[in-house]
């Protein structure tokens, strides 16, 4: 399986992007049935996850992102997608997407995101 993710960039405070994940190497019921993350790594800090997707469809989120961040995932083409709202200095951060199957877990190269405020 190999993760590509996109859509980082640079943004003020209090605007938006989204992050985007494509999935190749893996078979779509596979992909169907895989739990989805997004996970930070912020400069000094340990890696945390932000969002995570079952594949009944329940959705977790880190307590500073509720309300703000939505993840999402597109099974036909094997995307999986972060949407940010109202983005804080506090965000900024190298975000990776993470699939894990019944076997493994996957992680793609990671995408920064940086935020001023």
């Amino acid at each position: 399986v190999q993760l590509q993710a996109s859509g980082g960039g640079s943004v003020q405070a209090g605007g938006s992007l989204k992050l985007s994940c494509k999935a190749s190497r893996i078979i779509s019921s596979e992909f169907w049935a895989s739990r989805m993350a997004w996970y930070r790594q912020a400069p000094g800090k340990q890696r945390e996850l932000v969002a995570e997707l079952s594949s009944g469809g329940s959705t977790n989120y880190e307590d500073s992102v509720k309300g703000r961040f939505t993840i999402s995932k597109n099974n036909a083409n094997k995307m999986v997608y972060l949407q940010m709202n109202s983005l804080e200095a506090e965000d900024t951060a190298v975000y990776y997407c993470n699939v894990e199957t019944e076997s493994r877990s996957y992680w793609g190269q990671g995408t920064l995101v940086t935020v001023s405020s």
